[in-house]
């Protein structure tokens, strides 16, 4: 497997990640989004299969030779895929529900992984019109609204208290205890991937998933707090890692920078 240049690559996988929000802005401007379940009751809008099928498209051209793995895609048997060194892995739009919803906490995630790891991540939210991207070694960027790319760190929880960030949907007793026992100086409560790049700007400290998500959902966000100096691993303390037999994430944590003691409250 040959070195890829990742500041290269990065620009045109962000140009790439505009056009399929372009795509889903245009469904989240009609009365009907189109609105389906899959065999899991999760649903599937226009907006999803839209964004998928150009960034697969997109995908495919600029890198012929490299796999491309969508959580909309056909799902590949691990027979097949654990013989890939590097591929594609794709959230054409991570936060449908928030999406129906008419919330604006949706994202693209574009993700490259290399050895199990994610090594370039694009996570791009078109209805805020932020945009969050890394590539490993050379640090992790946020642009807001057409403004220029600024880099972005994980924050210090010592600073001003611990603010910790918890999922809308997932949110569940464990959590809730948590929160009683941190007692964090701030909670937000926000949809989809946005959770990690909160992280990775620091402007929350500790995102705790014990709850259900999928290898597509945080392979790009964990490659922006990993850049940013955050972590996100699992309750043992080991990066999350990729292409397993089977594709659900354990629970994890995200931490900015020193990580925050979770595993004492836990």
């Amino acid at each position: 497997m040959g070195s890829v240049d990742l500041t290269a690559l990065l620009p045109r996988i962000v140009t790439l990640a505009e056009q399929a929000g372009v795509l889903i802005m245009e469904v989240y401007e009609q009365t009907d989004p189109g609105v389906t379940y899959k065999a899991d009751d999760s649903p599937l809008t226009h907006a999803d299969l839209a964004s998928h099928q150009a960034l697969v498209d997109g995908l495919r051209a600029l890198t012929p030779d490299w796999p491309v793995l969508s959580e909309e895609s056909q799902m590949v048997p691990y027979e097949q895929r654990r013989s890939w060194a590097r591929y594609w892995l794709v959230d054409p739009l991570d936060g449908t529900k928030e999406f129906i919803k008419r919330r604006d906490e949706f994202t693209v995630n574009i993700a490259l992984i290399e050895g199990a790891a994610p090594v370039l991540g694009v996570v791009y939210a078109p209805a805020l019109q932020a945009l969050y991207s890394a590539a490993r070694g050379a640090g992790a960027w946020k642009r807001q609204a057409g403004q220029p790319s600024e880099p972005i760190r994980a924050g210090d929880y010592r600073a001003g208290g611990v603010k910790m960030v918890v999922s809308r949907s997932h949110a569940g007793p464990a959590i809730d205890n948590l929160i009683r026992a941190v007692k964090p100086a701030d909670c937000v409560d926000v949809g989809s991937s946005l959770k990690l790049c909160l992280v990775a700007e620091g402007r929350a400290h500790l995102y705790p998933r014990l709850g259900p998500t999928m290898e597509w959902d945080i392979a790009a966000a964990q490659c922006v707090v990993e850049e940013a100096g955050g972590s996100v691993t699992d309750l043992s303390g080991r990066p999350l890692r990729y292409n397993k037999p089977a594709l659900e994430n354990p629970h994890f944590v995200v931490c900015g920078d020193p990580p925050f003691p979770w595993h004492e409250y836990l």
